[in-house]
């Protein structure tokens, strides 16, 4: 049976205060009824409806007008790929968060999911009775929930800021005086909305040999915006990329990098040497680091425990790579939940080599790259679609 609780608010429009309100729609009673007790066991969201339809969602939405959507794919009626544009028609900030199970048919429809306006993904498991993926999906889940909730939530705030009292007029009008402007020769600072200005470093004026790219949350998108603008470095040198992705779904987004950039781009193998010209992403369920093979670079794959919550994680391969190119090392940490990347970021740049991180405004989690940019470890900290045009200058011996 569904259930449904009436918002307060004008639908289209988000609450911007009180426990963020989750609709779950599932055809299954059994995953309905689990994520329904998670989400009521926090204390920041609640469930507004539990539906077992995409059809039931669509004609119920601007009532239950709720902040976030789990919107499973595989449903009868009507699915979650053909409610998700429509639920997107009648609430346009809905954050609507695509469910499925580990199959390529499922990966490759949440990814044009994402192309439509999903927020993000999440992989469910194949069955709840087994308990570390339950308990992955569990952490996942309400995470993705949360961040990407209270990120609606901040973009509302600024659309709409409060009005501030009034004040009492002067007795006598002077004159306007400019506030002065910062100095050409001031560090570079970066200054997110909801913190104190962040200073940068210099970059390394050691010449880099290798970039590498972390990610999760909202990084297939700026991963596919990004190599589309690197043709001239991933031929001089090569790329690695870790994505927090699951199996099959680290599969599909290669075959996407290598139609958007135009190069060679796979899952990496085990063994195989690491050459200029290739995108080496680092499949799912599996740690990606890089070896000594003789007077090769190799790549390393190993079953590991998760590190940060995460398997492939960013940390194994940043530390791997300073045995290998020393400080010679260009990484960017692009958008997703967590710190992840941070403190390989450090070791990094501790042995000479530079970091740059994604701004806040363009991330769709300022989690990872906030993290590094707290850390203040970063050259550079910019919105996604100016760090392909400084990387390539980078790598052409522009370290300004």
């Amino acid at each position: 049976m569904s259930v449904a609780f009436a918002g307060n608010s004008t639908p289209g429009s988000s609450r911007e205060a009180g426990p963020l309100r989750v609709m779950v729609v599932d055809d299954s009673v059994v995953i309905r009824g689990l994520i329904s007790r998670w989400i009521g066991a926090e204390h920041d969201m609640e469930v507004a409806a539990s539906l077992r339809t995409g059809l039931e969602a669509v004609n119920q939405i601007e009532r239950i007008n709720p902040d976030v959507a789990v919107l499973d794919i595989e449903m009868p009626e009507l699915d979650g790929i053909s409610a998700l544009p429509q639920l997107l028609a009648k609430k346009r900030d809905l954050v609507i968060i695509m469910a499925s199970t580990l199959t390529r048919r499922n990966a490759e429809i949440s990814f044009k999911a994402l192309s439509l306006g999903a927020a993000d993904y999440i992989p469910k498991p194949e069955s709840t009775r087994e308990a570390s993926a339950a308990d992955i999906f569990h952490h996942d889940l309400i995470q993705k929930i949360r961040h990407l909730g209270a990120r609606l939530r901040r973009k509302a705030a600024v659309a709409s800021p409060p009005l501030a009292p009034a004040s009492p007029a002067p007795a006598t009008r002077g004159p306007v005086v400019a506030r002065p402007a910062a100095s050409a020769a001031a560090p570079a600072v970066h200054a997110p909305s909801s913190s104190s200005p962040l200073s940068t470093r210099p970059f390394s004026t050691q010449a880099p040999r290798v970039l590498l790219i972390g990610s999760s949350t909202g990084g297939p998108q700026a991963l596919m915006a990004l190599v589309a603008e690197l043709g001239p470095v991933i031929d001089r040198v090569p790329v690695l990329i870790t994505q927090h992705m699951p199996p099959t779904f680290t599969t599909i987004l290669a075959e996407h990098l290598a139609r958007t950039s135009r190069k060679p781009a796979a899952e990496a193998v085990d063994g195989e040497p690491v050459k200029p010209g290739r995108i080496y992403l680092a499949p799912g369920g599996k740690h990606m680091r890089v070896v000594r093979s003789g007077a090769d670079v190799a790549i390393a794959l190993d079953d590991g425990p998760a590190v940060n919550f995460c398997k492939p994680a960013v940390d194994p391969l940043f530390t791997s790579a300073i045995d290998i190119w020393h400080g010679a090392i260009l990484s960017v940490i692009l958008t997703g939940m967590g710190s992840d990347g941070m403190r390989g970021g450090k070791d990094i740049v501790a042995a000479g080599g530079s970091v740059i991180a994604q701004d806040e405004a363009s991330s769709v989690v300022w989690g990872m790259p906030g993290a590094a940019a707290n850390a203040g470890i970063c050259a550079a900290i910019l919105p996604l679609n100016q760090i392909g045009a400084r990387v390539n200058r980078l790598f052409a011996g522009d370290r300004s």
